[in-house]
């Protein structure tokens, strides 16, 4: 039996999880040196030190099988490792084993089998191997009907990637959907699916601007409907002017190819995440050193 105090002195010589000194511990009965060891073999204690560095760099990538695909980000700290082929073959790793699996969670597919054990053993591997700090942030594993298409589109080599399903349209007119949401950055498919309470705090915002423009209250509030549905437009795919035809929006230019659009998923690298202070001479100059 390993005592938690081994563990957690272990825990505190590497910088390892609790998970992976326990396990460390248990396969040399419990020998604190030996343990480390076999952490640092398994590249575990090297890629716990990176673990507080920021990785707001990477790919975010495709998979389709069929009637199955995957979309997901994979982050690194430069832009070099995310060009590296070590990289790029790990995150296909990471596709391949998600497309073939029911996996709901990040959490349950780190723990997908693969040739280095699980997929969180891979990540952690590469990190020791590559230098960086690697992360995988999320993922999306959606399944289509038959009378459904995919459309995919990368931009600027994974810096950007859309997966959309349309519905009774073909592959071509759901591409197109894919190009638009990269360029036009929506947030929702449909009207329906913005929370009331985004849509209320909107209104208010809208009804205090008209008021500071010095409109009186019931024509501050007429205003504010005209204002919140160009805020629909910004936002909704669907209600968004096509960016190959600005005088019909996406839904139109769907309805018009004979089909709906059923769902959209856009992963922008980094989005929402603390970026990396650091100039490019500095860059080039650590990756010269590695």
């Amino acid at each position: 039996m390993i005592s938690a105090s081994l563990v957690k002195e272990l825990r505190e010589s590497t910088g390892a999880g609790m998970l992976d000194c326990k396990k460390a511990l248990e396969a040399t009965n419990g020998n604190l040196e030996e343990a480390a060891n076999w952490l640092r073999e398994k590249g575990i204690s090297k890629a716990a030190k990176k673990a507080d560095r920021i990785a707001a760099e990477g790919i975010a990538a495709i998979l389709i099988d069929g009637n199955d695909a995957v979309i997901l980000e994979v982050n690194a700290e430069t832009d070099f490792v995310a060009k590296n082929e070590e990289f790029t073959s790990m995150v296909d790793t990471l596709l391949k084993a998600i497309i073939k699996s029911d996996v709901k969670t990040l959490e349950e597919a780190l723990e997908l089998p693969c040739e280095e054990g699980t997929l969180n053993d891979l990540i952690t591997q590469k990190t020791a191997k590559i230098g960086e700090k690697l992360s995988f942030r999320r993922f999306e594993k959606v399944t289509k009907e038959d009378n459904e298409a995919f459309g995919e589109y990368i931009h600027m080599g994974g810096k950007i990637a859309v997966l959309t399903v349309v519905t009774d349209a073909s592959e071509e007119v759901a591409k197109d959907v894919a190009m638009h949401a990269a360029a036009m950055r929506p947030t929702y498919v449909k009207i329906e699916e913005v929370p009331a309470s985004e849509v209320e705090k909107e209104k208010e915002i809208l009804t205090e601007q008209a008021m500071n423009e010095g409109k009186p209250k019931e024509i501050a509030e007429k205003m504010v409907q005209g204002r919140i549905n160009k805020f629909y437009k910004e936002i909704c795919l669907e209600e968004q002017p096509f960016v190959k035809d600005g005088d019909i929006n996406v839904k139109t230019f769907v309805k018009n190819n004979g089909g709906t659009i059923k769902s959209m998923y856009r992963f922008e690298v980094g989005e929402g995440m603390e970026k990396r202070e650091e100039n490019f001479a500095e860059e080039v100059a650590k990756q010269m050193n590695m």
